[in-house]
């Protein structure tokens, strides 16, 4: 027997619970993935300068002074002596090599003028002073 009334055909709907899922996941793995690094962990506050630009640094050479006025070298700690030979080392290595000076804003300039100098007396003139 067959029915007079035709079939109704049920309405195509899209399942969101799935779809949900997946961005959920995809956010997820985003945070996880995302490298935060900032100069809050070497423990010194940067100067910020109206005029700077990018702070976009791919080197491989950071000189690094705190507060107090102790030099490190990527990450580091040494003294005034052995920056010079360490400078001088990476000299003979590459002078295009670019250095970063990241300097507490409250570093007396005497410091900050003699890890410059200290640059230049190596040969090393590709350097730069990083600020927020």
């Amino acid at each position: 027997m067959s029915s007079l009334y035709p079939k109704r055909r049920k309405r195509p709907e899209m399942n969101l619970v799935p779809l949900i899922d997946v961005l959920v996941m995809l956010v997820f793995f985003a945070f996880v993935t995302m490298q935060f690094k900032s100069a809050a962990t070497l423990n010194i506050t940067l100067p910020k300068v109206e005029t700077a630009g990018k702070n976009e640094f791919k080197g491989t050479v950071t000189i690094t002074i705190d507060k107090d006025g102790a030099v490190s070298f990527n990450g580091q700690a040494v003294s005034d002596e052995q920056l010079l030979a360490l400078l001088d080392r990476v000299k003979q290595v590459d002078r295009e090599i670019p250095v970063l000076i990241q300097a507490d804003e409250t570093t007396q300039l005497k410091k900050l003028a003699f890890v410059m100098d200290a640059c230049r007396k190596a040969g090393l003139n590709r350097f730069s002073l990083q600020s927020r």
